[in-house]
C-alpha cells in the first residue's frame, strides 16, 4: 500500500506587502476521482488572490494539487477544501478560486469560491 504524503503548501514573504496586487495562477491539469464511480474528473483551476503577508510557492501548489489525484471528492467539496487550505495558509486580502470541471454526462460544472479578509 502506498503511503500518503501530507499536503503541504509552502509560502514565502510577500515582497510588496504595502501594495494590493493580484496573483493569478492557472492550473489546467487538475484531477481527482468521482466519489460515485471512481472515474477520473478533470478540471482547470484558476486561482486569483491579493496577498497580505504571504504568497504561495508554486512548486508546492503543484504538488498539493496532484495530491488529490487518487482521492474521491464531489466537485463542490474539493473546490472548497482547496480554497479553505489556501485561505488558512495565506490569509490573503482577497481570494477567488474557480474550478471548471470537464464535461461528464453532457454537463459542465464550475465552482467559484470567494473570500475577502475581514
Amino acid at each position: 500500500m502506498r503511503k500518503k504524503k501530507p499536503k503541504i503548501l509552502e509560502t514565502f514573504p510577500n515582497p510588496n506587502p504595502e501594495r494590493d496586487y493580484r496573483i493569478q495562477i492557472n492550473s489546467p491539469e487538475f484531477t481527482c476521482l468521482c466519489p460515485k464511480t471512481g472515474q477520473p474528473d478533470f478540471a482547470q483551476i484558476r486561482l486569483d488572490y491579493i496577498p497580505d503577508a504571504l504568497c504561495v510557492e508554486l512548486k508546492s501548489l503543484k504538488i498539493y494539487y496532484c495530491s488529490f489525484r487518487d482521492e474521491g471528492h464531489f466537485h463542490e467539496q474539493v473546490s472548497n477544501i482547496i480554497a479553505n487550505n489556501l485561505i488558512a495558509c495565506l490569509n490573503p486580502r482577497k481570494l477567488r478560486l474557480e474550478a471548471e470541471f470537464n464535461v461528464r454526462g453532457g454537463i459542465y460544472t464550475t465552482i467559484v469560491v470567494e473570500h475577502c479578509q475581514s
